[in-house]
């Protein structure tokens, strides 16, 4: 159903109605679902929440809930939605057809006449069929070039928030959210850079107005105050909860542009440190116990040497939150956090429905130290990303199959349980395809797209199978993976559940891992 109106459409119509609310487990999921229990809170709308990680949970809090879900269904009169005919209609017909019946009552028309008529109309027809079956056809077309691809809009949680908005009922809290929403999308590398760019441009207006709006209020320098600010920062991940020299080394951005999986590339980046002019007992220690001096102007230090080594795209725009005055942290830190928490593959932590609630949990300000366990989490998980990558190019088990390169983790190989996880594996294999462009020498591999597999459940013998579209900074991050996996699943009678709500993410049995794959060579070739 679509929504042109979202007040009117959705707010006003759940306001008076007990609402389930069904959550997907991603971050932006998490963040919409937190502004929406925060305008329900304050309109006083009973709702349940219900995680789901996909179509089969979603199918079963549907059975669960179906006595107590009213479905509103509009006529088709209302939807103003023509058909065909409608859209075709021929008024020379209708008028055929009034002729037709007064020439049958007077029966004084001559018969050549009538002849004439009648081929005239049948040549009408004729021409309404083909324009018909050109429609139609048309009309194929295009709906198969929108479910080819899988492509990301705007975030669930700016949306909301703009909805929020409307309802003149936005807070800082939900500000926070919508923006952790967005910088979900661009930590997972799910929409092109000119749409983070031009979103981060909208949301900057929002928190410009919240900020003056509360400058004379005199809980602005309370010890409970939260000031979110706009920051053109370093992409180093977790950098202030970190040490600088783990941040960089465990950073996609310069792990790849260093090439830190090599020695020259260890030796770059200690060049790359003394070209800074920071100590190495400076940047191995946590960043909060940095000399003040060189924080001072770190950002701009990094910057200045960063375009030396080729890496000119150092900073990003993003924000930052204080909260009271002592804790601080990046959008990037949040999506990070909440991530390492939603998929914990810690003992005792295996339950999806506690993570979930763990995740959403970390991103209230009140659970600071549920927010900084999931940094700890995260630190855990990009080491393992960065030792898996170093791992996949040393040991070259990344192939080119033809239309794709192809990669597959054995069981066995370390924090592999890590990456049965959906946003862990993605994450991964975007890090892995980088860091394959950047060590490669054969163009044609730069210019392929990646599939990634690794165990799912032994027990089961499945596997998790991913795939990216080619690594490109001006990609439209379009993927077509989703009706290929389809396909090939069809034609190889393979057994694969295609219940994730990212298409390009399925579960295949292990036995039928062969197969599935020759015929995708043979379908993407």
């Amino acid at each position: 159903m679509f929504i042109a109106d979202i007040k009117k459409d959705f707010y006003e119509v759940v306001a008076n109605q007990r609402v389930a609310l069904l959550v997907a487990a991603d971050i932006d999921g998490l963040c919409a679902c937190k502004i929406l229990q925060a305008l329900f809170h304050c309109d006083q709308i009973q709702y349940t929440l219900v995680p789901v990680t996909g179509w089969q949970d979603l199918s079963t809090a549907f059975l669960e809930h179906k006595e107590q879900i009213k479905l509103l269904i509009k006529e088709d009169d209302d939807l103003g939605v023509p058909t065909y005919d409608d859209i075709f209609r021929d008024e020379d017909e209708e008028e055929e057809g009034e002729g037709s019946g007064n020439e049958s009552d007077e029966g004084s028309e001559p018969s050549g006449k009538r002849r004439r008529f009648d081929e005239g109309a049948i040549e009408r027809r004729i021409e309404r069929q083909r324009a018909k079956r050109q429609w139609e056809a048309r009309r194929r077309e295009i709906l198969f070039d929108y479910e080819q691809y899988e492509y990301h809009g705007t975030s669930a949680a700016m949306m909301f928030f703009e909805l929020a908005w409307v309802l003149t009922k936005d807070t800082k809290d939900m500000l926070w959210w919508s923006i952790i929403g967005l910088t979900d999308q661009w930590v997972h590398d799910k929409i092109p850079h000119m749409k983070y760019v031009s979103d981060i441009a909208t949301v900057q207006r929002h928190v410009s107005r919240h900020n003056h709006r509360n400058e004379d209020e005199e809980n602005s320098l309370s010890i409970d105050c939260m000031r979110i600010s706009f920051e053109y920062d370093l992409r180093l991940a977790l950098y202030h909860h970190w040490s600088l020299y783990e941040s960089i080394c465990n950073s996609y951005y310069t792990a790849c542009s260093f090439k830190l999986w090599t020695l020259k590339g260890q030796k770059k980046l200690q060049e790359f440190l003394a070209d800074m002019g920071l100590p190495l007992r400076q940047v191995k220690q946590k960043f909060k116990s940095m000399d003040v001096t060189i924080k001072e102007n770190l950002r701009d230090v990094i910057e200045e040497s960063s375009n030396k080594y080729g890496m000119k795209d150092i900073r990003i725009q993003t924000f930052g939150v204080h909260f009271g005055f002592k804790n601080s942290f990046l959008a990037s830190d949040m999506v990070h956090a909440a991530a390492a928490l939603l998929e914990s593959t810690e003992r005792d932590e295996n339950d999806p429905t506690d993570n979930f609630i763990k995740a959403l949990d970390s991103l209230s300000r009140s659970n600071l130290d549920r927010l900084l366990s999931g940094i700890d989490l995260a630190k855990k998980k990009l080491i393992a990303i960065q030792q898996t990558v170093a791992s996949c190019i040393c040991t070259n088990i990344i192939l080119s199959q033809g239309p794709f390169l192809y990669c597959y983790l054995m069981e066995g190989t370390p924090d592999v349980k890590l990456f049965s996880k959906p946003l862990a594996l993605t994450l991964l294999c975007k890090y892995l395809l980088k860091a394959f462009v950047q060590s490669t020498r054969n163009k044609r591999c730069k210019l392929l797209p990646l599939i990634m597999a690794a165990p799912k459940d032994v027990e089961k013998g499945t596997v998790i199978v991913v795939g990216i579209p080619p690594e490109s900074e001006t990609s439209d991050k379009k993927n077509f993976f989703g009706r290929a996996f389809e396909k090939a699943a069809e034609s190889t009678s393979s057994r694969t559940l295609h219940d994730h709500f990212d298409t390009s993410i399925i579960e295949l049995k292990s036995e039928d891992r062969s197969k599935f794959l020759d015929a995708l060579i043979t379908l993407l070739s």
